[in-house]
């Protein structure tokens, strides 16, 4: 089984991404905590919930350029399951 090393580019993308979706959450919090009217709570909620996605969206694009790349190489089944097991949850 071989481990991919991430790019520090690949790694900053994902960051970035995880910091916009903490900002949302905590934007959340903040209204919730301040009785902020229901209906913007939930349009920041989804804001959370595309931040997250979109974060997953480049995770997976990157696994795909780089690890299942090389387990196709390999012929490793076992990475390209364990993809399809990530994908399922994720996607849930």
């Amino acid at each position: 089984m071989h481990r991919h090393v991430h790019s520090q580019e690949e790694k900053k993308a994902v960051m970035n991404r995880l910091s916009k979706a903490i900002g949302h959450m905590e934007a959340v919090k903040r209204m919730v905590e301040k009785d902020a009217d229901c209906s913007e709570v939930l349009i920041q909620l989804a804001a959370v919930r595309s931040a997250i996605n979109n974060t997953g969206k480049v995770v997976l694009k990157n696994h795909i350029d780089h690890c299942i790349v090389e387990a196709v190489e390999e012929n490793d089944q076992e990475a390209i399951r364990k993809l399809n097991q990530a994908i399922d949850k994720f996607i849930k």
